[in-house]
């Protein structure tokens, strides 16, 4: 049974730069009983502004848009704060793209390629509150989809067992100096901060690096690769 919960036809904007494109749907969508194209916009920006005003239920979003990137469109929208559901348009299945719009807010995903009944079935779908993923992308979605939470798990655990990431940001900026070669006055003098300080600083580092003395610190440091996230460079 077809979107019970509308009483009314369920309203559609085509957000689309390609004229002849955007007319062919609108045709397509209206001939429809359940669906009105109430508006075409050609860029991002105009269309943010029809979908504050009138609200509409669904917006069929061109992803490759000449002002603002499809990706950039769906975050707006979704910050707009209305109940409209996007579907993303695109010639493109890439599976990068997918999985970010889908991400992004996206509550599906078709290709223009793709049979017109087959669009009328993805408004279905997402109109009922669905997410919609033609079969042909699904497998390219859910294999990116894992590969993308296994290289997450990865990186979190990389991030865990970095223990730099348990420094304080004046830890850092005093292993910053203390890689460089400045001697403990020398890092009080430039953080305004006592030799004593200085001291409790160096120890606190030393702890949670798990290492004995400033050599070790050091190295900890390079081997992790702190002197570039911090743009620190060894003076010679």
């Amino acid at each position: 049974m077809r979107r019970a919960e509308f009483k009314r036809k369920a309203r559609v904007i085509v957000v689309d730069d390609n004229y002849d494109h955007a007319s062919g749907i609108r045709e397509l969508i209206n001939l429809e009983n359940d669906y009105e194209v109430i508006a075409n916009a050609g860029n991002v920006n105009v269309a943010l502004s029809l979908i504050k005003k009138y609200q509409p239920d669904i917006v069929l979003m061109d992803m490759n848009m000449p002002d603002i990137d499809g990706i950039t469109a769906i975050s707006e929208i979704e910050k707009l704060n209305v109940k409209t559901r996007v579907i993303a348009l695109t010639g493109y299945d890439d599976a990068d793209l997918i999985f970010r719009a889908m991400k992004t807010g996206a509550k599906g995903y078709i290709l223009k390629t793709m049979a017109s009944a087959q669009l009328i079935h993805a408004l279905d779908e997402v109109a009922q509150g669905k997410v919609y993923l033609p079969n042909v992308l699904c497998s390219k979605f859910f294999d990116y989809f894992q590969n993308f939470e296994k290289n997450e798990k990865q990186n979190a655990q990389n991030d865990e067992e970095n223990l730099l990431n348990y420094l304080t940001n004046r830890e850092e900026e005093v292993l910053g100096l203390l890689t460089q070669g400045v001697t403990y006055k020398g890092v009080a003098k430039k953080l305004f901060i006592s030799e004593t300080t200085v001291k409790t600083h160096v120890n606190n580092i030393f702890q949670k690096l798990q290492v004995n003395d400033r050599t070790q610190a050091v190295l900890y440091a390079i081997n992790k690769g702190f002197m570039n996230r911090n743009n620190i460079k060894i003076a010679v």
